[in-house]
């Protein structure tokens, strides 16, 4: 990280932005080409959950690379400057690389899925078998995970 002093080392800090978060961007490599895609998500404070239809662009790229890299933030307020350049944002950001996996076993699904909506809901859900069985679950699982920080008032 070329800013060393806007990093986030702690690990609780990283997990707040996430848990603090609407959206995880996912970005996917599909030929050499990027794709990046927003999602709602869930995180267990290991890996994260996602879901989605059974088919389309985004699973077609998983089923040949799976290897992801995933983005959170959290905006706060315009920094202005005296110049153009010396604009700026206060923000907290995430970024993270890992794995991503289709959940097959309806036990798994369903406990990811209870992980998305608690990240959005804060209580408890029950799924009806037919509900499980027509999503797609992707669990990522995390390999590496840095955090960044400019507070609005420096």
């Amino acid at each position: 990280m070329r800013r060393t002093d806007r990093e986030i080392n702690d690990r609780a800090t990283i997990d707040g932005i996430i848990r603090r978060s609407k959206v995880c961007h996912l970005a996917l490599c599909d030929a050499g080409q990027p794709y990046v895609i927003p999602l709602s998500f869930g995180y267990d404070g290991i890996r994260l959950f996602c879901h989605g239809a059974g088919e389309g662009r985004k699973v077609d790229i998983l089923m040949k690379n799976n290897r992801v890299c995933f983005e959170f933030e959290i905006l706060s307020d315009i920094i202005p400057g005296k110049e153009a350049c010396r604009w700026g944002m206060g923000f907290e950001s995430v970024i993270g690389f890992g794995w991503a996996r289709l959940l097959e076993q309806q036990e798994d699904k369903r406990i990811a899925l209870g992980c998305i909506m608690r990240q959005y809901s804060n209580q408890e859900w029950t799924f009806t078998n037919e509900m499980v069985s027509k999503t797609l679950v992707i669990r990522i699982d995390i390999d590496e995970i840095t955090g960044k920080r400019r507070d609005a008032l420096i």
